[in-house]
């Protein structure tokens, strides 16, 4: 029997096929995880890069046929601004699957905020979903984490610390929140048998820029290639596993050699 069968991930941010947190939900469910995912498919579909009705559905059905029994993957939408959204979201997990073992947060509120433009509620808004929500699932987390061992929270992050974002000023502030949540969160849930690391996946080709903007972003990868979803994904496939169990506080640049400053 695979040795991931009897445990249950919920991962957030899951809306768009071409997504980081539908690459995790695939490498989960083909290693036999019961999934729990929830996403916010109008905040995707009001983007420039866009998001389809169908992209949830379809990507449901791929999971299931991963797993081979539908009943294994639930889908919520979930708003995250709401201050009861997350601990009801790992509730809702734990109910549909009896227990929880692994947090995978990948979801995400960006928009443009350069110096000179600022919004106060724009502001607010970064920092409810990035920070507040993330902080209110982890503690959801620890009060239903069950097991001795085993348990994972993966975040996720940007690349704020390695250079400046100067249009996105709200969002680098509220990922550099996410950092600092690591490195709390990681001696207090340890001893529960939660390890807690952070990944910064450099940018990563789900579909938001295109034209010359990203042929220019590829040429500051040493192979002019960008990342793609499912390299975040294996990262996280291996933080979650077994082999991953000594490595906490972590916050993991996986950009692929990116050169920001090319």
């Amino acid at each position: 029997m695979n040795a991931m069968t009897e445990r249950v991930a919920l991962i957030t941010g899951v809306s768009r096929r071409i997504g980081i947190g539908a690459a995790v939900a695939r490498r989960f469910a083909s290693a036999g995880y019961r999934l729990y995912l929830s996403g916010l498919p109008d905040y995707d579909a009001a983007q420039d890069y866009g998001g389809g009705p169908e992209d949830v559905p379809a990507l449901l059905a791929e999971l299931s046929t991963r797993t081979g029994d539908a009943d294994r993957v639930r889908y919520q939408a979930v708003d995250l601004c709401e201050p009861s959204a997350p601990g009801e979201l790992v509730q809702a997990a734990v109910r549909a699957h009896g227990r929880l073992d692994v947090v995978v947060a990948v979801h995400a509120y960006s928009t443009y905020t350069p110096l000179g433009s600022l919004d106060a509620a724009e502001i607010d808004r970064h920092l409810i979903v990035n920070v507040r929500a993330t902080l209110l699932l982890a503690e959801a987390f620890a009060a239903a984490f069950t097991a001795d061992s085993g348990g994972r929270l993966v975040l996720f992050s940007s690349g704020q610390r390695l250079g400046p974002m100067p249009g996105e000023l709200a969002y680098a502030a509220s990922k550099a929140g996410v950092e600092d949540l690591t490195r709390q969160l990681s001696p207090l849930l340890m001893p529960r048998g939660i390890t807690v690391n952070c990944i910064n996946p450099g940018p990563t080709d789900t579909g938001y820029l295109s034209g010359p903007d990203r042929e220019a972003v590829a040429r500051m990868f040493p192979g002019g290639e960008w990342g793609i979803p499912d390299d975040a994904a294996r990262l996280v496939e291996w933080l979650c596993s077994p082999d991953g169990r000594w490595v906490t506080g972590q916050v993991i640049d996986s950009e692929g050699g990116f050169n920001r400053y090319r």
